[in-house]
């Protein structure tokens, strides 16, 4: 039996150039009118979705596109505006709507630009309502009678209803006076929100980032460019730090001394607190891309760590298959199912800030008991796609690799998901033993593999 594929959507939505198929007004209208479609079929009465945007510029003209074929479908639709992609899923759970639209390309510039679903849930769509929706799309246009066409209204008040919750994910009696943090926002779609989250609990807040004109979502600024941001804590003598993507899922943080926090650092500080809190979270999923560091200091606490594949989606399953709660990705995707349905990076940073004002400590002491190891990633540029772990030489080299480097070392070799490369990962307890092995090893992947062999 032949394996069904899907066109359009990745692990991830679709995403692509601005102007280049699948990223067209053509398509985005289309593409409104499949989902109006599907989701008429899953909801009963007058059904309604919801359509959000990061701040690129191209989000104004996709927004109005998606908006003509859900309403030509006979769906009401809620326009949010400028939003991050978590609260999206947020306000889709709590407004009652049969899905979300998020119109954004996260942590990508702005000439990219993309689409995501969220069920009604709150959470990512099933495969089945993206094979359905697919299914619509290779048919035509079709508008349903004039008086049975959607309707389409503003939520004006969409950014206090998520900045309240945010709030709420951590207790009621614990504020953040005395904290001085920079926030940077990524000229994202969190720019009017996350600073107000964090002075409505009383830090004092230094906003970076927040001046968004279609063009420079991400633009050295972010999660993805946190120099920017540990210059100017140095520089404002901050006790933190936080650094946003341009949709708002993903956190990376700088404690005062400059140093940066990535994902594993985050997880290893959210872990920590609610095991000497004694929460009952299960245990802790992270990724194949995980630090080795992450999972010795959990299993220090006597923390349980397992290990998806790479993608914030195989988290989520590897979570709900264990019932767990806490897992994430070395980028800064967290996700607290405890507290929300999806990866978001406010609250995940709300939880790392609970957990530094209630033990007392700093971010850097915090961090400190959790010791990265050094680790070398290199891309290794094919021309097909490939299956690495059928090539005996290469396994052979892997093993031997492995012997040398013992128990705390690792080798990952995986072929990317979103462009033409195998990742040839090392990760060891000596940095020079380590880059010399990934180099020695990226030099045999290509002379096997390489599309410059």
């Amino acid at each position: 039996m032949a394996i069904k594929t899907k066109q359009f959507f990745g692990t991830d939505g679709i995403r692509g150039t601005v102007g280049t198929p699948p990223i067209t007004p053509d398509f985005m209208l289309k593409l409104g009118w499949a989902a109006g479609k599907v989701f008429a079929k899953e909801g009963g009465g007058r059904n309604k979705i919801l359509i959000g945007k990061d701040t690129r510029i191209s989000g104004y003209m996709f927004e109005a596109a998606l908006e003509a074929g859900v309403t030509a479908a006979g769906v009401d639709i809620n326009l949010l505006g400028p939003m991050p992609t978590p609260a999206i899923a947020y306000l889709t759970r709590t407004l009652r709507a049969q899905a979300g639209i998020v119109i954004s390309a996260s942590h990508n510039s702005f000439e990219d630009n993309g689409i995501k679903f969220f069920s009604s849930e709150g959470t990512k769509l099933p495969d089945e309502i993206e094979f359905a929706i697919e299914e619509q799309l290779a048919k035509n246009v079709s508008t349903v009678a004039p008086q049975l066409l959607g309707k389409a209204s503003r939520i004006t008040d969409a950014a206090g209803r998520y900045i309240e919750f945010c709030k709420s994910t951590v207790e009621s009696n614990l504020n953040f006076n005395g904290l001085k943090i920079v926030v940077d926002c990524a000229h994202g779609s969190t720019y009017h929100i996350a600073p107000s989250v964090f002075t409505e609990l009383g830090a004092t807040v230094v906003a970076i980032g927040v001046s968004p004109n279609g063009l420079n979502i991400n633009a050295q600024r972010g999660s993805t460019s946190p120099q920017q941001l540990a210059e100017t804590v140095l520089a404002e003598q901050a006790d933190i730090g936080i650094a946003f993507d341009g949709d708002g899922d993903r956190v990376i943080m700088v404690d005062h001394l400059g140093n940066i926090v990535d994902g594993d650092e985050i997880l290893y500080v959210i872990a920590r607190e609610r095991s000497r809190l004694n929460v009952d979270f299960g245990g802790v999923v992270g990724t194949a891309m995980s630090n080795l560091g992450l999972e010795l200091a959990l299993d220090a606490l006597d923390i349980a760590f397992v290990r998806s594949a790479v993608g914030d989606r195989y988290v989520m399953q590897e979570l709900l298959q264990r019932g767990w709660a806490l897992g994430g990705e070395s980028s800064g995707h967290i996700i607290c199912l405890d507290k929300t349905s999806t990866g978001d990076g406010i609250i995940s940073a709300l939880q790392t800030l609970a957990a530094i004002v209630n033990s007392g400590q700093p971010l850097a002491e915090i961090t400190r008991k959790m010791s990265k190891l050094p680790q070398t990633m290199i891309n290794v540029r094919i021309t097909d796609s490939v299956d690495i772990s059928a090539n005996k030489k290469v396994q052979s080299a892997v093993s031997d690799i492995e012997s040398k480097l013992g128990k705390n070392g690792r080798v990952l070799l995986r072929s990317s998901g979103t462009e033409p490369v195998v990742r040839v990962m090392v990760e060891g307890e000596d940095i020079d033993e380590v880059a010399m092995l990934a180099l020695e090893l990226s030099e045999l992947v290509t002379s096997e593999v390489g599309s410059d062999r």
